[in-house]
């Protein structure tokens, strides 16, 4: 009898064991899959950051070809980088449609635009840029320039970036 009572007890300790060792394996499982979820969630958070600077990359970029286009009057880039609805406020007030910035431009005698302090920041297909800027230009028969702060809205149409709104705020001296 004592051999049975021996063998039960045994049997039921390596019984207990046996159930510990499930319990430790599935708390390890859990602390694993958790730690791949926040590995996993890492990466992705990475991953975003990495394509939101590479979006505020190709936005300055456009910024620069917006402004070489104006002072070299390349109405057909001007076209490509802004949409047909585009709303543009200049520094003086006045509201344009696509088609008047573009005549604007052409009628325009602008030597340089040179831009400052730009800012991008990206929410999802949507950018806001913001900065400043300096214009050189050939009017009335003399050089002028005013500086003024502008901020431009781009949203990603189709894989490409557009610009749909434009304003700019003259800087008083």
């Amino acid at each position: 009898m004592t051999d049975r009572i021996g063998a039960s007890v045994s049997a039921s300790v390596k019984e207990r064991r046996g159930n510990a060792d499930i319990q430790g394996m599935k708390a390890y499982v859990a602390r694993l899959v958790w730690l791949l979820i926040l590995v996993g969630l890492a990466a992705f958070a990475r991953a975003q950051d990495a394509d939101e600077a590479g979006v505020r990359s190709k936005i300055l970029a456009l910024e620069h070809a917006w402004n070489q286009a104006e002072a070299f009057n390349d109405l057909k880039a001007l076209d490509s980088l802004f949409d047909n609805r585009l709303v543009y406020i200049d520094f003086d007030g006045t509201l344009m449609t696509k088609a008047e910035f573009l005549a604007h431009v052409k009628s325009s005698h602008l030597q340089q635009v040179i831009t400052q302090s730009m800012s991008v920041q990206v929410f999802g297909d949507m950018a806001i840029v913001t900065g400043t800027y300096l214009v050189k230009e050939f009017k009335g028969g003399r050089n002028i320039q005013h500086r003024g702060r502008f901020a431009d809205a781009w949203v990603r149409k189709d894989q490409t970036w557009v610009c749909v709104a434009a304003e700019a705020t003259p800087i008083l001296p």
